[in-house]
């Protein structure tokens, strides 16, 4: 099933192009990997997605996004759309705030007081980011003193408060250390039965080994998409994606 439906979708900041004429669908329960050299329009194609673009003033978006059949532009209230597709980026960095008040933050912006939800919520939340059981027993301790490890879970651990439909995580294992690597994509395998994920990574073997299909993103356009079997297995259509994976240039 279509979650996402992406059609005829450009993106300019000025006169630079960024997206240019991008089809895509992306499907439920899935993680959807996309990979490709930097400057090639990943982590602007999730800024689109959950309209972080609305606050680049320079940027113009044409064409149409669609979650589950409803227009993201014309149809959605921003505010309730980034409730359902969270962000994770780049460079974690937990909130300087207590490590309870950084889960918690997004559902009392929201509106919930109920300190019983709150506290559900909060530790649901941090059980999901397979950190729970590191920080229980400082939970009012600052977040910002947290490794950079469990600063990202921490992320993660946010970004899952608002219970999203779709989770975008932009090039997440950026200076982690391989053991916190192994244990966040653990948590992303178990996380897609609910939710579909949208992983953009500059790790060709994280593609590889977390994606049920990957693209191949360059110049705003996509290149190669294909199940993840197919496309490790040589089902290239453009000879620069099988250039990428092969390290020959990015």
């Amino acid at each position: 099933m279509k979650k996402i439906e992406i059609k005829n979708l450009s993106l300019n900041y000025g006169l630079r192009n960024v997206i240019d004429g991008l089809d895509l669908d992306i499907f439920s329960n899935e993680i959807f990997a996309i990979i490709g050299p930097a400057n090639s329009g990943k982590s602007s194609l999730l800024k689109c997605l959950n309209r972080m673009t609305d606050f680049i003033t320079s940027a113009r978006v044409s064409g149409e996004i669609l979650l589950d059949g409803e227009s993201i532009f014309q149809a959605q209230d921003s505010t309730y759309l980034r409730r359902r597709i969270g962000m994770v980026s780049p460079l974690p960095v937990g909130l300087p705030m207590s490590i309870r008040d950084n889960v918690t933050y997004a559902p009392r912006m929201a509106g919930e007081k109920d300190t019983d939800r709150l506290n559900f919520i909060m530790e649901d939340c941090l059980r999901k980011a397979a950190l729970w059981d590191e920080v229980k027993d400082r939970l009012d301790s600052l977040a910002t003193k947290l490794s950079g490890g469990q600063q990202q879970r921490l992320t993660i651990a946010r970004a899952l408060s608002h219970y999203p439909e779709v989770l975008c995580l932009d090039e997440f294992s950026i200076a982690i250390d391989p053991v916190t690597t192994m244990k966040i994509e653990s948590i992303l395998m178990d996380l897609k039965k609910n939710m579909t994920i949208i992983l953009v990574t500059n790790v060709i073997n994280q593609a590889k080994r977390l994606g049920d299909r990957t693209a191949m993103m360059l110049n705003g356009k996509i290149l190669d998409l294909n199940t993840n079997h197919e496309l490790f297995n040589g089902n290239i259509r453009d000879k620069r994606t099988k250039e990428y994976i092969e390290g020959l240039f990015g």
